[in-house]
């Protein structure tokens, strides 16, 4: 093993002990060595870390830039083995990162795509009332689709009311209160499951016909071809409205209630933040930008007025 790698090991298990998952880290840098070593480097350079980061062409600015981040990191790690390592600089690709704006539906684009759901094909019955019950749920709360796919049957407290969110995006968990009406539709749900599959071999909350914990890319490919079905993309559409906006729909949501019932919303965001799991505050201030009817709200409420100028 060469001491490259041996230093990459190093350096991704003392990430991960800290709580960082580097999934992209571990599957990145061990080409980024396998290419120093076809080049004959023993060390890191700028001029090579640029290199590798550029290589796929055909990729965006921001793919090259998180390339040469990913490097950068390990190579300040690095730096403190051997001195003669170089850091790429910060800055030496810059792009300009835009959030996509978001899509927000409309209740009558949920409701047919929860329809479209019910109706799937199945051989025993339980596809559709798994989809159905799934893109409610990603409706109704905001989680992410990847946080749903997670979810397992002890994380489900009819009683108290709750959903726990376990090991999240950003390694956090957190409680999801729920109405009295999703906890109803995911106790039928339930119900229904556990008759199709009394005997699970894994505690996934939700599961497929053949009993198995849905995966991420399955949900998005069966969303995909509702959304064609339904009418939210053209038949021949790659891109639109996508799964994640539900999320976005359901923050701008609830942003309009507050802003419409006179509610102090600065003092609510972070009540937001956290049921959405957001990191950071500024990711919930995003969408009063990124939509413009929030937008005009805020600016509406910062001069003063609610339906006409001050007097």
């Amino acid at each position: 093993m060469s001491d490259l790698l041996q230093a990459l090991q190093d350096y991704l298990a003392l990430r991960r002990a800290l709580g960082f998952k580097l999934t992209d880290y571990g599957s990145a840098l061990p080409k980024f060595i396998s290419f120093l070593e076809q080049q004959g480097a023993s060390q890191i350079t700028t001029e090579l870390a640029l290199r590798w980061a550029v290589l796929p062409q055909g990729a965006q600015p921001a793919e090259w830039a998180r390339r040469l981040r990913m490097v950068r990191h390990f190579a300040v790690y690095c730096g403190a083995i051997n001195p003669r390592t170089e850091i790429p600089p910060v800055g030496l690709l810059p792009y300009s990162y835009r959030r996509r704006r978001p899509y927000i539906y409309i209740d009558d684009e949920i409701g047919r795509l929860i329809r479209a759901a019910s109706r799937l094909p199945s051989r025993r019955g339980l596809r559709s009332e798994s989809y159905s019950t799934l893109f409610g749920l990603l409706a109704v709360t905001g989680m992410r689709v990847g946080e749903s796919v997670r979810l397992d049957r002890d994380d489900l407290d009819l009683d108290r009311g709750l959903l726990t969110i376990r090991d999240t995006k950003f390694g956090k968990s957190r409680l999801v209160p729920l109405h009295r009406s999703t906890l109803q539709a995911l106790s039928r749900y339930a119900k229904a499951r556990d008759r199709v599959h009394p005997r699970p071999t894994t505690p996934s909350f939700f599961l497929s016909d053949t009993g198995r914990r849905p995966t991420y890319w399955s949900v998005l490919w069966t969303f995909v071809k509702l959304s064609h079905q339904i009418g939210l993309r053209g038949p021949s559409d790659r891109h639109g409205p996508r799964l994640h906006d539900l999320r976005h729909s359901f923050a701008v949501r609830t942003l309009l209630g507050w802003y419409r019932d006179g509610a102090d919303v600065e003092q609510r965001l972070p009540q937001l933040a956290t049921y959405l799991g957001h990191a950071h505050i500024t990711d919930t201030y995003w969408y009063l930008t990124a939509t413009p009817e929030l937008l005009q709200l805020a600016a509406k409420r910062l001069d003063g007025r609610e339906g006409g100028p001050r007097p």
